[in-house]
């Protein structure tokens, strides 16, 4: 919306009446800025925005658009689950098959896990859960943070009022089940505690997977090699690996429209060509692999194998990968468009690959090590070897990109430490570039395919962190039914007897194979996990700080009248995270400094757990002294999927909100001459203020240590962890597009 447009929803004229409720549009703006001049805006409740669950935030484009957006899904999304053909029946069989009939029990194994887990859960239910058009875990945790003051984030700890839609109308046993379970995350801190640490488990098992994916993807098409060119050893494929990851991680830059447009012919393709390959083999050497679809061949398979069944299980749930990538890179895309690139292209040629698989090993066993390789034509071999490397390198970019947007969201609410977000597309904000992430995942993926080597141990760890994040996602969509959408506790119940119970055994089965490669994702979410918690831990801890100990009235009012403190003409921004009173960091400047700028706003930057903030309703003012002109107070609100301002178009718009402000303020009051004469004469002060200094910034230098008698586990998170990360990650100046030119830093020490 354009600037102009904004400042005239809030003129003065509309907000005479507090007890008026407007029925349209520009009232009910009208009834939002009531709110701020007749309580605290630091205290306005987030619940005013238009932030509806369960509706991705361009559901209403047109059709062009969303097949536009199909088309570039299939190139970004779709890699990993795509290219699981190439090493499935591998991971079942590992040790060869000993029985034919065991092959249509694997096999239905494989269909009716794509139609439970891939079709029913996620692309017709997680989808629906969304925060305003964005996936992931953190945003399912933000959207039951909304519904319950869940969060444990300090700014909504301190000042957001509680945030829920619902309302005990009817003391109906489904809303009994909802307020019960809001009941129990808003009054248990242990609960709390609980939901965030799940959080951060899923997220650091997302990234896990953003890193194994590219490893077992590659690594299993360049085997292919080895059919055709025996000379080839694992050395040899593991060295061109390395270098086609590092080309991959290279073009992230370019961004996921430029790299969806490129990849989505090529996946188009393979698509293509493994559903023909499935249809020949299929025709060609056992049509009666369609008996799988009869369910009871798994209830034979298990009677047959028992514990064998119950092992190989880590090898069918290998067919799911990258069922995840569809929920979190939603934010790149939308809901339809990935219901119909998943309905009309994925599913339908996925299923006849395994069929078509299956029907060929029926007929040779013996080649189950290389099921896929061995079971394409010979005429078409060397085409089709060109084409799997090609789509194994692109099935990396659905978890590079799931990666980059759950790093954004957790950095948005705190839990991650700062770093630098590139947005690569003017059309679409969800689709970003993170540097220092595209980095680490880059040299991660390089360490594991150098230790690895092969696909088999891979396939163990692989395995271990895709059920992880299945079975997080069920246990947060599981709080999303009872407690928002409030479905028919039968329902629910039904849901975790099938899936959530299917996904349990999933996990019982990849556990299993922990010491053999399955550590290596739980070690990396440990350490994850870890830097998080830390993060987080004193993130919170120097908010509780500021909070405490932050300038009183009384002391703002000594300040103010020292007439040893001159005036300099210009306008300060002062950035502190506290959004409830002054920062001490105020009087730490003031003793170093005794000067102020005629014009001083404290300028609070604060992430909602909300995905995308009105432009309307993203900056909040109010007058600190109102004895005093000229000292002001402003939230700047965002969404963990906003994109920030640029800094000169910030700093226009800041002061055009603030001067909107300044006259909607003296409108408020009876005397109307009166205040309209204040009105003006403030304007004026903010215009000469720009006129003749400028804008400058003021900001902390700060340094957090524990304070004496802490324990030492809490001295060592504290002067050693949490300060070790705050000054490698990037700084808060380089975040916000500060320009250094006009910054003055002010020391000062949290002793938390």
């Amino acid at each position: 919306m354009e600037r102009n447009d904004i400042a005239e929803e809030e003129r003065p004229k509309v907000i005479k009446d507090d007890s008026t409720d407007g029925d349209d549009g520009r009232a009910e703006g009208d009834k939002g800025l009531r709110k701020i001049k007749k309580f605290d805006p630091f205290d306005v409740e987030t619940a005013q925005f238009n932030s509806h669950q369960g509706h991705s935030s361009n559901q209403n484009l047109p059709w062009g658009v969303i097949m536009k957006l199909a088309i570039q899904s299939i190139g970004v999304v779709y890699g990993d689950i795509g290219t699981s053909p190439l090493y499935v029946m591998t991971g079942v069989f590992p040790n060869g098959i000993k029985n034919e009939e065991d092959i249509l029990g694997a096999l239905s194994l494989i269909f009716y896990s794509m139609i439970l887990i891939y079709m029913i859960k996620y692309v017709f239910i997680v989808l629906s859960a969304n925060d305003n058009g964005d996936g992931g875990t953190f945003a399912l945790y933000s959207l039951i943070c909304r519904y319950a003051k869940a969060s444990l984030t300090p700014n909504e700890q301190a000042e957001d009022k509680e945030v829920s839609n619902y309302h005990l109308e009817v003391p109906s046993r489904r809303l009994r089940w909802a307020s019960a379970v809001k009941s129990l995350l808003e009054n248990r801190k242990a609960a709390k505690y609980l939901l965030l640490f799940v959080t951060m488990l899923g997220t650091a098992m997302v990234i896990g997977d953003g890193i194994l994916t590219p490893c077992i993807s590659v690594l299993s098409a360049i085997g292919g090699i080895r059919e055709a060119a025996s000379s080839f050893g694992n050395d040899q494929v593991m060295w061109i690996s390395v270098v086609i990851l590092i080309l991959l991680f290279q073009v992230q830059r370019f961004g996921t429209q430029k790299v969806g447009y490129s990849f989505a012919p090529i996946l188009s393709l393979w698509f293509l060509c493994i559903a023909l390959i499935g249809i020949y083999n299929f025709a060609k050497h056992d049509p009666g692999v369609i008996r799988a679809v009869n369910p009871l061949y798994i209830i034979h398979y298990f009677m047959r194998n028992k514990k064998d069944a119950w092992i190989s299980l880590g090898g069918v749930v290998l067919c799911l990968t990258g069922s995840e990538a569809l929920f979190a890179d939603l934010g790149h895309f939308n809901i339809l468009s990935i219901q119909l690139s998943s309905c009309l292209v994925v599913f339908p040629s996925i299923i006849l690959a395994y069929f078509g698989q299956a029907a060929y090993l029926r007929k040779h066993t013996e080649d189950v090590a290389s099921t896929f390789y061995s079971s394409i034509p010979k005429p078409v071999y060397w085409p089709m070897f060109v084409i799997a490397v090609l789509a194994a390198i692109i099935a990396s970019q659905a978890m590079i990109s799931a990666t980059y947007s759950i790093v954004k969201q957790s950095v948005a609410l705190g839990c991650f430490p700062s770093v630098k977000v590139v947005h690569t597309s003017k059309d679409h904000e969800g689709q970003i570039y993170i540097p220092e992430v595209n980095t680490l995942l880059m040299l991660a993926c390089v360490g594991v395919t150098l230790g690895f080597k092969t696909t088999l141990q891979l396939g163990n760890a692989y395995g271990i962190a895709v059920v992880f994040v299945f079975t997080i996602t069920s246990a947060f969509l599981v709080i999303v039914m009872i407690m928002i959408w409030k479905t028919n506790i039968l329902l629910v119940i039904l849901y975790i007897l099938t899936i959530g119970l299917t996904e349990y055994v999933f996990l019982s089965s990849v556990l299993y194979k922990f010491v053999d490669g399955g550590y290596v994702p739980l070690v990396f979410a440990v350490v994850m996990v870890t830097i998080m918690l830390v993060w987080n831990y004193g993130y919170r801890k120097k908010y509780e700080y500021e909070f405490e100990n932050k300038v009183s009235r009384e002391a703002l009012v000594t300040i103010m009248s020292n007439t040893n403190i001159r005036q300099v003409p210009a306008v300060a921004l002062f950035y502190t995270e506290l959004v409830q009173g002054i920062s001490p960091v105020f009087n730490q400047y003031v003793a170093n400094v005794p000067a102020l700028h005629s014009v001083l706003i404290f300028v609070s930057i604060k992430s909602l757990p909300i995905s995308k903030v009105p432009s309307e309703e993203r900056f909040i003012f109010r007058q600190v002294e109102p004895e005093a002109s000229g000292i002001y107070r402003c939230v700047v609100r965002y969404g963990y999927r906003d994109a920030r301002m640029e800094q000169q178009f910030f700093e226009k718009v800041l002061i055009d909100r603030l001067k909107d402000f300044i006259r909607n303020d003296g409108s408020d009051h009876g005397m109307a001459m009166v205040n309209e004469a204040r009105a003006q004469k403030e304007i004026g002060l903010v215009d000469e203020a720009i006129e003749i200094g400028g804008i400058k910034y003021l900001m902390a230098q700060s340094e957090v240590i524990a304070s004496s008698g802490s324990s030492c586990s809490k001295r060592f998170v504290i002067n050693y962890l949490y300060s070790w990360l705050k000054r490698n990650v990037r700084q808060q100046e380089e975040v916000f597009g500060i320009p250094h030119k006009r910054l003055l830093k002010v020391g000062i020490t949290y002793e938390i």
